[in-house]
């Protein structure tokens, strides 16, 4: 039985998003005891400030999502150097409305997949700024900037490069350690 409940967000629309592909190899590089659940934000309406009174049933959703997880994974794509538009919305709901900031102390972590060399550093540094700005506890070591080769993906999340497959099962690791860490000093209060 998992441990800790991690919802992930995968900050691209496309179904045929590179990084959903990343969603899944993540997944299957966890350690057991991490048991991850998509926090969909397609159908979110664009944040406005006018809806904080009456909060529409997508964005309470997302902020639900985040109440019952432990921690939170943002796989996010690079959108003109930055983050993709969906994501930002994503999170600005969540942080909304005032005084009811979803991550509020909750771990925390950003990884990416791009074709670039630089594999969404830029994106995850915007993220990082957002989640910084709304008090969520974040894993600052490793970072991992992913450079996408669809040829070393399966369709059931398996990895055939050997180095990669180090990578992400590290990063895991890492996250899992973190969440323990800041669990352990700060529990949620759910």
């Amino acid at each position: 039985m998992a441990k800790y409940k991690v919802g992930y967000m995968v900050g691209s629309l496309s179904s045929t998003s590179i990084n959903r592909v990343l969603s899944k190899a993540l997944i299957k590089a966890a350690p057991a005891d991490l048991e991850l659940t998509e926090i969909p934000i397609k159908d979110l309406p664009l944040y406005s400030q006018d809806l904080d009174a009456d909060y529409p049933p997508g964005p309470q959703a997302v902020k639900d999502a985040i109440a019952a997880s432990d921690a939170v994974l943002i796989i996010t794509p690079e959108y003109n150097r930055s983050i993709p538009g969906p994501l930002k919305n994503a999170l600005d709901w969540a942080s909304r409305p005032y005084g009811q900031n979803s991550f509020d102390h909750v771990p925390a972590a950003v990884i990416g997949a791009s074709i670039g060399n630089i594999g969404t550093a830029l994106a995850q540094q915007a993220v990082r700024g957002v989640l910084s700005f709304s008090n969520a506890r974040q894993m600052t070591a490793p970072e991992a900037y992913i450079t996408f080769n669809p040829d070393v993906y399966e369709e059931d999340g398996s990895v055939t490069d050997e180095g990669l497959r180090e990578v992400l099962t590290t990063f895991m690791e890492e996250f899992r350690t973190h969440i323990e860490r800041v669990l352990t000093v700060i529990p949620r209060n759910r």
